[in-house]
C-alpha cells in the first residue's frame, strides 16, 4: 500500500465516522452540550472540516470552501475566517446549523481532500508547504497532522452521540 491510499482509507474513515455521529439528529440534538463549555457535535463537525479546509489551502494551494463557496453564509457566519482555535463557549454554542448544512459542508471539503489525495505520489508528498516552522513542514506532516486532529474531534463526536442516545436527549 502506498502512502497517499494509507491517507485515502484514514479520511475516508472520518467521513464515514462524522455521518454515524450526525445521522437522523436534529438540529438540536447535533447543538446539545453535555455541560457548559464543552463541545457539540455540530462545533466538532465544524471545526474539523474547517481544519481539512483551511490546511488543503496549503498543500494544494486551493482557495477555502469556506469562503469561496459561501459557506460562511450558509452558517450564519458570513466573513469570519475562524477554524475553531480559541473560541470561547459563546462561539461554540452559536455553531447551531442545520444538518444538511453542517454534512453539506463536511462532504464539499472531504470530497476535495479525497480527489487530491490519490494523485499525491512520494514527491508530492515530501513537498514543503510551510515554511514558517524549523523545520519546514512538508505535504505528507500536514496531512498526518489533519488525520490526526480530524480522527480525535470525530470520536468526540461519536461519543457525544452516545450520550445523546443514552440519555434520551
Amino acid at each position: 500500500m502506498e502512502s497517499n491510499d494509507l491517507l485515502v482509507e484514514a479520511c475516508s474513515h472520518i467521513n464515514r465516522i462524522v455521518h454515524q455521529a450526525t445521522d437522523d439528529l436534529t438540529q438540536e440534538q447535533l447543538a446539545y452540550r453535555p455541560e457548559p463549555g464543552s463541545n457539540s457535535i455540530s462545533w466538532l463537525v465544524w471545526h474539523l472540516t474547517r481544519i481539512q479546509d483551511s490546511h488543503l489551502k496549503n498543500v494544494v494551494q486551493l482557495e477555502e470552501a469556506w469562503l469561496t463557496e459561501e459557506w460562511s453564509e450558509r452558517f450564519g457566519m458570513a466573513d469570519s475566517t475562524g477554524i475553531g482555535f480559541g473560541e470561547g463557549p459563546d462561539e461554540v454554542a452559536a455553531i447551531r446549523p442545520p444538518r444538511a448544512v453542517l454534512l453539506g459542508y463536511h462532504d464539499r471539503v472531504a470530497g476535495r481532500v479525497l480527489d487530491y489525495l490519490p494523485t499525491a505520489d512520494a514527491d508530492e508528498l515530501d513537498r514543503v508547504v510551510d515554511t514558517k516552522y524549523d523545520p519546514h513542514v512538508k505535504a505528507e506532516i500536514r496531512l498526518m497532522s489533519v488525520v490526526q486532529d480530524n480522527t480525535q474531534h470525530a470520536g468526540q463526536a461519536r461519543y457525544i452521540r452516545g450520550m445523546i442516545e443514552r440519555l434520551g436527549v
